[in-house]
């Protein structure tokens, strides 16, 4: 059940974050000055401040639930458990970007009296540049879990499928935003969901060499 709780925390902050930022704010635009990212910062402070915290927490309440996700299904997969460990892997590397996705604006809210147009501005640009990197990463967990789900029956095969359709979307660059932004969150919310309340999977038993 922690597995869920996690997931339930994580999303929570995730959503949270945004609905913080985005809601107190209208951020700037893809052409916007640097001047006016800054006046932006300057003005919106707080909220940018306290929902971008809370987005980074539910990145690293992310990485907690992926090693859930890996222990579990290591015991399932056995061996040297490969496929859950790049599982795991990928989703620290989510994680990481994620966090770095808020950073830039974080730094320009904390120095707003101190830093330049031009600085602001560029710390702003990272955003973009962090999300992509973000959207491939996320694309390691999916996979792997889909590999699971065929392999193993950890999960549904329906879920499979899902995630691997959802790892299609994030490969994509123009509509990659949308796997990140709603199917991440659905994806972390549904996995552990299924590994917390369906019936456990044991690895299956390999039969001793005769002599």
């Amino acid at each position: 059940m922690r597995v869920f709780y996690a997931a339930l925390v994580s999303v929570a902050l995730w959503v949270a974050g945004v609905v913080v930022v985005d809601g107190e704010s209208s951020q700037p635009g893809d052409k916007a000055t640097g001047q006016q990212v800054l006046a932006w910062a300057q003005h919106h402070t707080n909220p940018i401040l306290i929902g971008s915290w809370m987005f980074m927490l539910g990145c690293i309440g992310f990485v907690w639930v992926a090693a859930e996700l890996r222990a579990r299904l290591a015991e399932v997969e056995g061996g040297r458990a490969g496929v859950s460990t790049a599982l795991f892997g990928g989703a620290v590397g989510t994680a990481v970007l994620g966090i770095l996705i808020q950073a830039g604006d974080v730094a320009v809210a904390i120095n707003k009296s101190d830093i330049e147009a031009s600085a602001a501005g560029a710390l702003h640009g990272l955003t973009d540049v962090f999300f992509v990197g973000a959207e491939l990463f996320a694309i390691v967990p999916l996979v792997a879990l889909a590999v699971l789900a065929f392999r193993t029956h950890v999960v549904p095969r329906w879920w499979g499928v899902v995630s691997a359709l959802i790892a299609v979307v994030l490969a994509i660059g123009p509509i990659g935003w949308a796997g990140l932004m709603f199917g991440v969150p659905i994806w972390t919310l549904v996995s552990a969901g299924l590994l917390a309340f369906r019936r456990p999977v044991t690895a299956p038993r390999v039969a001793p060499a005769s002599a």
